[in-house]
């Protein structure tokens, strides 16, 4: 299925901007519905008999074992030592531990409730003290960079928002009465304009001529 993801992100079918956009929707749900799921198998009154042991390792990952990780892995790369060590920071532990850690749960292992609030709080420390301060640390290393303003809406919604127009894809079968004439002896309304025209594999730009 990853696989075929990826072919698909960089191939071109129909409507894959469309497919896109409702796969993209569909995942941010599911992330939700997953949160949601792991949140309710939490007991915030287990959360601080395992806040010391939680602290400490959250202290070696983010400290030690990450930083370490990240530069032995980014080593054969022309990576500055500043952005190595953004990437080290950059270390956000999330959904994945978590449903990892309710593996020991479900096959009834000893000490797997005191694990998984264990994981659960390494996790929230991970990105209320990383998360946040992302912005922060690239400012320090001098890797920000400011991101050119985009446009909030696509060219075809600002267009016809603006003009109060529609676009529309008409398919001309073989044996309409348009099929083979000139754009001219349509007779098309006035306020009605052509702008692409797909014929078999290609595509034709009108240009009056």
């Amino acid at each position: 299925v990853y696989i075929a993801g990826l072919i698909l992100g960089n191939s071109s079918f129909v409507r894959k901007k469309s497919v896109i956009h409702f796969h993209d929707g569909l995942s941010w749900l599911m992330q939700i519905v997953v949160f949601l799921m792991l949140g309710l198998q939490v007991f915030p009154s287990r959360l601080p008999e395992v806040a010391g042991t939680g602290l400490l390792l959250s202290a070696v990952l983010i400290f030690l074992a990450r930083p370490l990780s990240v530069f032995l892995v980014l080593w054969p790369f022309r990576f500055s030592r500043q952005e190595k060590t953004l990437v080290a920071w950059v270390g956000l532990r999330g959904v994945a531990p978590i449903v990892l850690a309710t593996f020991p749960l479900l096959a009834g292992l000893p000490e797997a409730e005191t694990l998984f609030h264990l994981i659960f709080f390494v996790v929230l420390v991970s990105v209320l003290l990383q998360g946040s301060s992302i912005p922060a640390i690239a400012r320090l290393l001098r890797l920000n960079v400011d991101l050119p303003a985009s446009s909030r809406v696509s060219l075809p919604d600002e267009f016809t928002e603006r003009y109060g127009g529609e676009l529309e894809e008409i398919f001309i079968p073989d044996t309409a009465p348009a099929a083979g004439k000139r754009i001219v002896d349509l007779n098309l309304p006035a306020e009605a304009l052509v702008v692409l025209v797909k014929r078999g594999p290609g595509f034709i730009i009108p240009r009056g001529d």
